[in-house]
């Protein structure tokens, strides 16, 4: 396809890549929706390589949500100090602070599954065998329900697991993985706190 200065911007209005990548991935890709594409795959190959440097910067962001019914803080941690201030991951920290007010009602515990205890995940596992041993099922078929419902545990309580308020088909992991490939730093959801009116009473 000609690449057409139109083009070009278009499609970085929509992916927010530079103007170069944007001229490549319409070159190579051959259509618009090729290159939207092709510039997804090169800038989530790109954030794997990001996700293990260092986060010292970052923001800590609130939402008060339903009349100040709810409130949330959260830590969103980034590489540097510039991209922290940047309109963009201000608009993330928000977003992540949004996700965890609107959590009902799966309200999520911990940020990644790496941080349930172990003894929860057992008492759980013991939980899932025996409701599944009680329908008389095989023990093969067994571990597999369990392995499923341990899933669902895990979108249940774990923020990252769980789908994005704004677009349920990807999870706030997928989100997290496509802000590294746009702002190009490690990002980081460190911590979060959720208040509800009363829910200690």
């Amino acid at each position: 396809m000609e690449v057409r200065a139109e083009h070009v911007k278009e499609l970085r209005e929509k992916t927010g890549a530079g103007i170069m990548d944007c001229k490549r991935a319409l070159a190579d890709a051959g259509d618009f929706e090729g290159a939207v594409r092709w510039l997804r795959e090169k800038g989530l190959a790109a954030a794997a390589k990001k996700a293990g440097r260092a986060t010292s910067e970052g923001s800590i962001g609130t939402y008060l949500h339903a009349g100040g019914r709810i409130g949330v803080l959260v830590e969103v941690n980034c590489e540097t100090d510039f991209v922290a201030k940047t309109t963009e991951f201000q608009a993330f920290v928000k977003d992540v602070a949004m996700q965890v007010a609107a959590a009902s009602p799966a309200v999520p515990r911990y940020v990644r599954r790496e941080e349930v205890p172990a003894d929860m995940l057992e008492a759980e596992r013991e939980i899932f065998r025996a409701q599944a041993r009680s329908s008389g099922k095989p023990d093969k078929v067994v571990e597999k329900i369990i392995d499923g419902k341990i899933e669902k545990f895990y979108g249940d309580i774990c923020l990252l697991e769980q789908p994005f308020i704004r677009d349920p088909q990807k999870t706030v992991r997928a989100i997290v993985t496509e802000a590294i490939a746009r702002l190009g730093e490690n990002i980081e959801i460190r911590r979060f706190a959720r208040f509800q009116l009363g829910e200690s009473l």
